[in-house]
């Protein structure tokens, strides 16, 4: 399976590409830090990874472009890239670092969503998975900022799922609570109870794989 993922040089993103590329999928990723990406590409020769600013849509389209023609359409696109704001009540968060996630947790999913999607229409199948959050169905304080990403992430893919033609899907995924760095800029050291990302893909890598047309636009969780 060509499987595609956005965010891999940590986290979740890293997670999921170890463990594609180690049961022979065809594995291709992209991440912001170029030294994270020369590191895995030593690391995992198998896999087709690109430095990219997703924020940059001519970038993502010069990269979507460069992969059909070099690697193949995918069959699953993960869109696992974000970031968090740091805990701050709506009012004190800066300008900046608002509109910063913004473009990362919403623009950038629609900039890949927008130039893989045509091949995979094209060919009349594929998944497209965006991953959500417990904060995308329900919210806390001091994060609004990222709780209005991930309900956006939801309401846009369960209305793209309402467009697709037969064959393909777009799924909103609820990863879980899992201890990452994201986590524990709001939850401190109390992030450490929850499942490592290494745990968590034991459970997630298959559950990416198994979705399906009879998946689109319902509402997920790993």
């Amino acid at each position: 399976m060509h499987i595609l993922i956005t965010g891999v040089s940590r986290g979740l993103g890293e997670a999921l590409l170890r463990a594609y590329a180690m049961q022979g999928h065809s594995v291709a990723g992209c991440a912001r830090s170029i030294h994270a990406i020369d590191t895995l590409s030593e690391e995992i020769k198998t896999a087709n990874l690109t430095a990219l600013d997703l924020c940059d849509d001519a970038a993502v389209k010069q990269w979507i472009s460069a992969l059909e023609k070099d690697w193949g359409v995918p069959d699953l696109v993960i869109n696992n890239a974000a970031t968090i704001n740091q805990n701050a009540p709506l009012w004190e968060v800066p300008y900046d670092e608002f509109e910063n996630l913004m473009a990362i947790n919403i623009t950038a999913v629609f900039s890949v969503i927008r130039h893989v999607l045509p091949s995979m229409i094209n060919r009349g199948s594929g998944v497209i998975a965006n991953i959500s959050s417990g904060w995308g169905r329900s919210v806390s304080a001091d994060v609004a900022p990222y709780c209005a990403t991930k309900w956006a992430i939801e309401g846009m893919t369960q209305a793209l799922a309402q467009e697709l033609p037969q064959g393909l899907s777009a799924v909103p995924v609820n990863p879980g609570v899992i201890n990452t760095e994201m986590l524990q800029s709001c939850f401190g050291p109390s992030a450490q109870d929850a499942p490592t990302a290494d745990q968590w893909v034991k459970r997630a890598a298959p559950f990416f794989l198994k979705l399906g047309v009879n998946d689109n636009g319902e509402q997920r969780s790993v």
